[in-house]
């Protein structure tokens, strides 16, 4: 072609990027990799070979993992690991540093890696992967600078376990070892089977920057491989990206273990149009929100939601849009769409898009030039789409866009909330106030407005709901990888001593010798005292075993209705913190005027001596004014990240919480653990104490001479084991915390992976809720929220 035809045309020419760097490096391993663990590369037993996903040639030979890999990579790991803490934040910062500018010296054999293993254009390695792995190891060599200051009250969790999908293989590296090794952990990294080149390159670079041996160590392999990783009884936390279903499993695999969990899971992320926004703009947001990296992004804008107002012209436009879309093979640097990762997910996009069709939904394609061979599949627009279709509602990870329409701004919310999900939104309005107004209405971690896919090292990033818990990125991705030092201090429990329980030797009198009046405790429900569902009661013993009084025995229809009365409280989670705040000192006021009947009902219940009974009181009254006080002060943040823009770090209260206390400290426990939650807007269904319940049963008269809304505070007394599996079961349980029996930790854990709720367990280890460092304070109040990062930019 003559240079006047492409003027003519203006079509583009092949613009390929070179490949012969890596070709050599991949030339120099042509016998095959082997795992990298103590700063060197192992001999394996076993490989399986990788292939381009654009041609499907063979790219590389991978070893496959074995459990012995991963026990050699872990003790690696465990030995550095002191030496590596023990170096001290600026120690640490310098090693970051390096990695940093390893990764920049040699950012373009990594793009070119990066595109000839996962199929994804150079433009994007190129100018978004790359740079953004920079930048989240300059950003956390800061936070290794300032860790002795600003987590003072911090330790590292100690070895990390750590599992990243193939989609962005080198970017969720950098997400995940830059935190973890600032503050000082150790790592073991098993990088998605389909692409492990890149973290293999990193691990070879590293040493030659400088990195101590076993600092970081990557054993590739499969799922088992995985599975072995998950399972290592000397691993203190797991960090999984990749989809729900993995997710869920590995929640269940590691209930109860004492490792700390962070998921990042799937999502179908909503994508809203309103009728004031800039078309032009929002068409080129659709483009990046589905179509980069082919759709193959956890956050991707998978649901188009368009006002009805302007739907048939942004249709018509997004279509004329996808015409000009261009797909080819990964390396030529005029291509917008490469190649999907296998096979095996180009076959599962294509049945997804039928079966779509075959549930009434239209689809568009482009006729645009795909390449031979290789799994190239086209833009695909679907419309006329039901909001219960699969394709609505299930994670495709293709390049299928889903579109609906919404009349209103409540409509909007509706649709952009009819799923499982909760990782990402997208709002699109030249009305600022409409646009933050929908923005914490969304149930999603992220929330970009007239944007889309905005990432940087220094803003959370994380989901709601079955899309994971925790944040990767600024200060709240940190706290994933410590633990308060307070807490690093407890000691397991020791089991109470059951009472010797003798039966009354006759009914109880009342002073003119008749019988007592039976009085048994009901539940407290909706803001009413209820009757048990099962009508049943349970008794309830003194210190010295003598008949107490009875409570009512709560089952799992009781723990329904009160689930179904906090969700009907939800505007206590829109309450200004200022009312939340006057809502706990009222309580503190109500309880302060009977604290003489609660001390001494304290000391007959559990034998403490009266001192230490009203000392019990005191401490619980100081307790709630203290989570009074943090209402109103434990607030979000502003990032500002290297744009034109601010990215609002937004505190949210997590939803309905359900909480099973211990038996020590029936009233502080109790107290403890409900006031960080109340402080943070959630609504609760607690369980008091088994061997103590009448002291719960006293503060329903608190409660209901408070100003609280009915159905804030739901009080279930019973059987705790029981009542703990029904809430952590439950699937419109949003979190659960229990404290007490070691065995009650591995249940909530285990059964919470049904909707992936929030947990807070103490696997069995006494806390002293005496003691204001441990039971109180940001460690609760991190746990009772959920953190919702929304994008804004700004400027023409």
């Amino acid at each position: 072609m003559s240079v006047s035809h492409y003027f003519d045309t203006m079509d583009y020419g092949p613009a390929p990027e070179s490949d012969s760097e890596a070709r050599l490096w991949l030339a120099r391993h042509a016998d095959g990799f082997g795992h990298h663990i103590g700063g060197r590369f192992t001999t394996a037993a076993a490989h399986f070979d990788t292939a381009e996903p654009a041609t499907g040639k063979l790219l590389a030979r991978i070893a496959q993992g074995s459990a012995a890999d991963v026990d050699a990579a872990v003790a690696a790991a465990r030995n550095a690991q002191l030496d590596w803490q023990a170096l001290g934040g600026h120690g640490r910062a310098r090693h970051l540093y390096a990695l940093a500018r390893m990764v920049q010296r040699h950012a373009r054999l990594f793009a070119v890696i990066e595109a000839l293993d996962n199929g994804k254009p150079i433009r994007e390695t190129r100018d978004i992967d790359v740079p953004l792995v920079a930048r989240h190891f300059y950003h956390h060599a800061g936070w290794a600078q300032l860790q002795e200051r600003e987590f003072a009250d911090q330790a590292p969790l100690g070895v990390i376990g750590q599992i990243v999908p193939w989609n962005f293989p080198l970017l969720m590296l950098a997400w995940k070892i830059a935190p973890a090794l600032a503050l000082g952990n150790t790592v073991v990294l098993k990088p998605a089977e389909f692409t492990s080149l890149s973290a293999l390159l990193f691990a070879e670079l590293a040493v030659q920057a400088g990195l101590p041996a076993g600092v970081l160590n990557v054993v590739t392999g499969d799922g088992a491989t995985g599975a072995a990783l998950v399972a290592h009884q000397d691993v203190n936390k797991i960090a999984f990206t990749g989809s729900t279903e993995v997710g869920r499993l590995i929640r269940e695999q590691t209930a109860g273990s004492g490792k700390s969990l962070t998921l990042e899971l799937g999502g179908k992320s909503p994508f809203i149009v309103f009728e004031d926004a800039d078309i032009d703009a929002a068409i080129e947001g659709v483009v990046d929100a589905i179509w980069f990296n082919q759709g193959q992004v956890c956050c991707a804008g998978a649901r188009l939601l368009v006002q009805e107002g302007i739907a048939e012209d942004f249709i018509t436009r997004l279509k004329r849009r996808m015409q000009s879309l261009r797909a080819g093979q990964p390396l030529d640097k005029t291509i917008d769409i490469g190649s999907l990762i296998a096979p095996s997910q180009l076959e599962r996009v294509r049945t997804l898009v039928e079966l779509g069709v075959k549930e009434g939904a239209s689809c568009y394609q482009p006729a645009i030039d795909l390449p031979a061979g290789g799994c190239f599949y086209p833009p695909t627009l679907l419309t006329n789409v039901h909001p219960s279709s699969t394709v609505a509602t299930e994670e495709i990870f293709g390049p299928v866009l889903a579109a609906m329409t919404f009349r209103t701004p409540d409509e909007a919310v509706a649709l952009a909330n009819n799923t499982r999900y909760g990782l990402a939104a997208s709002v699109w309005s030249e009305t600022i106030g409409l646009a933050l107004g929908i923005a914490p209405q969304l149930k999603a971690g992220v929330v970009w407005v007239n944007s889309t896919n905005l990432f940087d090292a220094g803003v959370g990033f994380g989901g709601y709901r079955e899309s994971g818990f925790g944040r990767e990125g600024g200060r709240e991705g940190c706290y994933e990888y410590l633990k308060p030092r307070a807490w690093a201090e407890r000691r397991q429990r020791v089991a109470a001593n059951a009472a010797n329980i003798e039966p009354a030797a006759h009914e109880p009198r009342s002073a003119t010798g008749l019988p007592a009046l039976d009085r048994t405790a009901k539940l407290y429900i909706g803001g009413k005292q209820v009757r048990p569902d099962g009508e049943h009661a349970q008794a309830v013993f003194g210190a010295a075993g003598q008949l107490f009084g009875e409570v009512g025995a709560g089952n799992r229809k009781d723990i329904r209705n009160a689930v179904a009365a906090a969700h009907a409280a939800a505007a206590w989670s829109n309450a200004t913190p200022h009312r939340r705040a006057q809502g706990l000192y009222y309580l503190a006021e109500n309880l302060s005027a009977r604290s003489a009947e609660f001390a001494a009902r304290i000391a007959a219940s559990t034998g403490v001596s009266a001192g230490a009974a009203q000392a019990e009181v005191e401490a619980s009254i100081q307790r709630l004014f203290s989570y009074g006080a943090w209402a109103d002060k434990y607030e979000g943040t502003v990032h500002v990240p290297p744009l034109r823009g601010v990215a609002l770090a937004m505190v949210e209260a997590i939803g309905v919480v359900g909480v099973v206390c211990p038996d020590e400290a029936p009233l502080l426990a109790f107290i403890s653990l409900l006031a960080p939650l109340l402080a943070m807007g959630n609504r609760v269904v607690i369980v008091p104490s088994e061997r103590h319940p009448l002291i719960a049963t006293d503060f329903y008269q608190v409660l209901e001479t408070s100003d609280l809304p009915a159905g804030v505070v739901n009080i279930v007394t019973g059987a705790s084991d029981s009542l703990l599996q029904t809430l952590a079961a439950h699937d419109d349980v949003d979190a659960v915390w229990t404290f007490g029996a070691k065995a009650r930790s591995q249940a909530a854990e285990r059964l919470s992976a049904g909707n992936l709720k929030r947990t807070l367990v103490d696997y069995g280890l006494a806390t002293d809720w005496h003691d204001a460092m441990v039971a109180e304070g940001p460690a609760f109040l991190r746990h009772a929220v959920q953190v919702k990062n929304i994008w804004i930019p700004y400027g023409e």
